[in-house]
């Protein structure tokens, strides 16, 4: 007893069991996380370090090479990578994919520690990170008010960011801004003098003076009571009244020789949202959760905001949420689509209403069956997978076509509706199960694909291929038992005479058209069969021209996506004030002004911290100003086009590099730049003038923009050459003269001070113009142990250096990166004049390059994908084998396979679109899908042979 014949047994029972499938079904994708793409786990690890004292060079030997060595040794390591900068040393560890990265960081620590005891004493504790892209932010949200932006700051750490933690969903809520409080002491140098005091005596009677301690326990009958002494300031008026007595035995207060008081910490950063100075607010959701959902939340907190804060001006700057939304909304309504059409397509061809009720109502049981599959296997919902079930939908209808089919004839013949039913698809449950294992079959690989490809394509076979298991067995199961009660076999199928004869004339113009088709079609196989020499060399012919063609049709990694933002990127000399750079950022912006699709401009300038996610470090000379434009349905010009147009507004502005790069969601992904040369060697020098000679060429190159190297200028610094004899003499140390300078150049801090359950930094620095100039630098005094203060000048050398740059390296060799952008021409004509014309060049001995970026993995992509391709034919084949037990006649159906692919091929180059990664998982789509047809064909050519028909007339019956 087959699946069939016991579903037509149990009609109830299938019904039950179809209403818990979709009851299941709506209840995952209730519950499914929603995203753009497939959560992606890159196989990265960073280590951090720091030695302060140090510089590039020093820290690269006595910290980055030790550390390098011993992670080298760690298991699974693809490539070992290292940023070593002014007291920073950072290393990329890279491993093979489908490393588990907990057991690898594990390993990591242990290396590391075998090294610890090798670094330098003052270096920090090296610190391990997994990379993940899903830390990224799903909403970064812009305050701006009329009022004081240091109030605006705090209250957006003590109520904004509490209420959006509160949210479900989020993880961490992080505040941006550069208005820190911090109370300051401004000593009066002459009067300091007089007393005899010195920066670091005051530093250390301030400290000592600010702290609750411990005095230990006192009996107090039959109670022991601790003893805390209370010291800390409470009010600025204390810290400005705190007693100083002085060697002479007299006491003066702190105020007698410092101005105290509460003001804003130098200003290192600017944030600014449409012109107005504000804050930022960077939210990040849990993983594994909606991000949707979260992002809806957020957005549903930030209108309650509104209204309980009406005079501050809030903006989302960025929120991805609404490109998932847009992408998932526009693929389901392809599929809904889809699914409309194939129906209608059905009843054109049918002409029976309940026919196509039977076949249309497995569309969507496959659909949701597949929802409660995908929640099972703890597969999100993202573009990848609805992609599939839309690809999916013209396919599920295929099995249900061919049962229905046979049920029909049955019946026309005068079975019963049960026996129908039974016989009907019990004869061909083999071969709908053969062809849906053929489409199957082709997706099998795509899930076995390694790297980023593979990891974002899984999710899109596997969908596929639940859907089609789902649509296997309602086929076998719902379409019997439904045939079995409601097909009929009257030519009306249900419908009234007098419906039939208000469609009986679009039938017949149907019928005539397609009788039209039929009979060219007819034709042409006669005519081919009679002329099978002939058909066999056009048939090549075709095959030759169209692969040929694939020469003029360009190549791409991953299409680009319209996605509607941009990033201008602005980098000026190091050193630069952030004064200067606010008052460039400010003619960027009012240039912007005139471009009527900007909705959001982001400006964020000075940014010197340390990027996890982009695995480096970004200075304070360099700034970002991120643009978000209109929707697409409301702009005529794409993102491309207002980028070529904002680099026309910006390229003449000088005393500044400007460049201007679309931003998209697959940077989160780990996808690179289009052009990246990888040059590596020994020395610095060699290699920068190299690199510079890179950046000309790649420049020279047709289609290249914004072509850039890693190796950052030197740094402009003064350099304090201590000369010990002479400090020694006026009993000074280099730590002493050192603390002096730094009190006058950046201040010390001496304490913390406690204000509303906050510390606040207290900052003595001194007064005048010390710092405006070297020779007032110069002149700065330093305050011997005696009491005497002498100029700088009079125990150190001052003169303007230039430091040491940045040193990149990759496995354990230094490396300079040349970079670049491209415009108007496809990834593979680009590289390969790049390529070309880097041939040419003389590389001196010992150094080398690798042209690497978007190019190589989309070598490694598409050396892939072919593979893919080719066990994907070879399982067809295998399939198709056991199906008609033969050997022979798999291998004529084989035949068709090339022959779509040139179909493929010329409406690429037809249609001048590039050939990607997208193109070619369709191409391997194609393989399992054409062979369906040739299952078909040569099924029933077979069948019509064994009752007797002579081969031609077999072979134009089933055609």
């Amino acid at each position: 007893m087959n699946l069939s014949s016991i579903a037509v047994k149990r009609p109830v029972t299938i019904t039950m069991i179809v209403l818990v499938v979709v009851l299941l079904g709506a209840i995952s994708l209730n519950r499914l996380p929603i995203d753009l793409f497939p959560e992606i786990q890159l196989p990265i690890a960073v280590v951090f370090t720091s030695y302060t004292e140090a510089g590039p060079q020093e820290v690269e030997n006595l910290v980055t090479k030790r550390i390098e060595g011993a992670i080298a040794t760690v298991g699974n390591i693809d490539t070992v990578n290292s940023i070593t900068s002014q007291g920073n040393s950072i290393i990329i560890a890279q491993f093979n994919v489908g490393t588990d990265m907990d057991f690898a960081s594990l390993e990591m620590r242990e290396k590391i520690d075998l090294v610890k005891g090798f670094l330098p004493d003052d270096a920090s504790e090296p610190m391990v990170l997994k990379i993940d892209p899903n830390i990224m932010p799903i909403l970064q949200i812009s305050m701006s008010t009329g009022g004081d932006l240091a109030e605006l700051q705090s209250l957006a750490e003590d109520i904004f960011s509490q209420r959006f933690e509160r949210i479900e969903g989020i993880a961490s809520v992080s505040v941006g801004g550069s208005f820190v409080r911090e109370i300051e002491i401004v000593l009066d140098q002459d009067s300091l003098s007089s007393y005899g005091l010195s920066i670091n005596q005051l530093a250390q009677i301030i400290g000592a003076n600010n702290m609750n301690l411990s005095g230990g326990t006192v009996d107090k009958g039959a109670q022991k009571l601790s003893v805390r002494v209370v010291g800390e300031f409470g009010t600025i008026d204390e810290i400005r009244d705190m007693p100083i007595t002085l060697t002479t035995g007299e006491v003066i207060k702190l105020g007698d020789v410092a101005a105290v008081k509460m003001t804003a910490k130098y200003i290192s950063t600017v944030s600014r949202t449409n012109g107005r100075d504000s804050i930022n607010i960077s939210i990040q959701k849990q993983s594994g959760k909606n991000t949707v959902q979260a992002a809806n939340l957020v957005n549903k907190e930030i209108e309650d905001l509104k209204k309980d804060y009406p005079n501050i001006n809030i903006d989302v700057v960025l929120d991805s949420s609404t490109m998932i939304k847009d992408s998932i909304n526009n693929v389901a309504k392809n599929a809904v689509m889809g699914s409309l059409f194939a129906v209608v397509i059905l009843y054109i061809f049918l002409k029976n209403i309940r026919t196509t009720l039977i076949i249309g109502v497995s569309i969507p049981i496959s659909l949701i069956a597949s929802f409660t599959l995908l929640y099972v296997n703890g597969i999100t919902l993202n573009m990848m997978t609805l992609g599939g079930l839309a690809l999916a939908v013209g396919m599920l209808v295929d099995s249900a076509i061919v049962v229905l089919e046979n049920i029909y004839r049955f019946r026309t013949e005068g079975y019963s509706g049960h026996e129908a039913a039974v016989k009907g698809a019990s004869e061909v449950g083999m071969a709908i199960t053969a062809s849906t294992l053929t489409t199957i079959a082709v997706f099998i690989p795509i899930v076995f694909v390694e790297g980023l490809i593979g990891t974002i394509f899984k999710d899109f076979a596997l969908t596929v291929t639940l859907s089609l298991g789902a649509s296997l067995l309602v086929s076998l199961t719902l379409i019997p038992v439904l045939s079995s009660k409601i097909l009929t076999t009257d030519n009306g199928a249900g419908i009234t005479k007098q419906k039939k004869r208000k469609l009986e004339s679009v039938y017949n113009i149907f019928d005539n058209i397609f009788a039209k088709i039929e009979n060219v079609y007819k034709r042409l196989l006669v005519t081919g069969l009679k002329r099978r020499k002939t058909t066999i060399i056009v048939s090549v012919v075709i095959f030759v021209v169209s692969i040929a063609s694939l020469f003029g049709v360009a190549t791409e990694f991953i299409p680009t996506m319209d996605e509607g933002t941009m990033s201008i990127d602005i980098s000026m000399p190091l050193g630069t004030k952030i004064e200067k750079m606010d008052k460039l950022a400010r003619i960027i912006e009012e240039k912007l002004a005139v471009i009527d699709e900007i909705e959001v401009m982001f400006t964020n300038l000075g940014t010197g911290d340390i990027d996890i996610l982009t695995v480096g470090s970004s200075g304070g000379n360099s700034g970002t100003i991120s643009v978000r434009l209109v929707k697409l349905k409301h702009r005529k010009k794409s993102t491309a086009e207002i980028a070529e147009e904002i680099r026309t507004l910006v390229r003449d502005i000088p005393g500044a590099e400007i460049s201007v790069r679309e931003t998209s969601s697959m940077e989160m992904m780990g996808f690179t730049i289009p052009i990246s040369v990888s040059i590596k060697g020994d020395e610095l020098e060699v290699l920068e003038k190299i690199s510079e000679d890179f950046k000309q060429i790649i420049s020279s190159v047709e289609g290249t923009r914004e072509v850039e190297t890693s190796l950052s200028e030197a740094v402009p610094e003064i350099e304090v050459l201590i000369n010990k004899e002479i400090a020694a003499t006026y009993g000074l140390t280099t730590a002493q003269i050192a603390s002096a300078v730094r009190g006058v150049a950046t201040g010390v801090t001496v304490t913390k001070y406690k204000d509303e359950g906050k510390e606040i930094d207290v900052v003595i620095k001194a007064s005048g113009d010390f710092t405006e100039n070297l020779s007032n630098f110069e002149q700065l005094d330093i305050t011997t142990p005696t009491g005497i203060n002498i100029p700088l000048q009079q125990v150190a050398d001052l003169s303007v250096v230039r430091g040491p740059v940045r040193i990149n390296r990759e496995q354990q060799e230094r490396v300079v990166t040349v970079t670049g952008q491209i415009t108007d021409r496809d990834l593979g004509s680009v590289t390969a004049d790049v390529a070309k014309k880097l041939q040419g060049y003389e590389m001196p001995g010992g150094y080398s390059y690798n042209i690497g970026g978007e190019r190589e993995e989309m070598v490694e992509a598409f050396e892939q994908l072919f593979l893919a391709l080719a066990l994907a034919v070879v399982l067809i084949y295998m399939v198709m084998a056991a199906q008609f037990e033969s050997l022979v006649y798999p291998f004529i159906i084989m035949f068709t396979v090339p022959l779509a692919f040139s179909g493929g091929a010329l409406a690429l180059f037809i249609t001048r679109k590039a050939l990607g990664v997208t193109a070619l998982i369709g191409v391997i789509i194609l393989a399992g899908i054409v062979v369906n047809n040739g299952i078909v064909l040569v099924d029933y050519i077979n069948v019509l042979r064994k009752e007797g028909k002579e081969r031609f007339e077999a072979v134009t019956t089933a055609g």
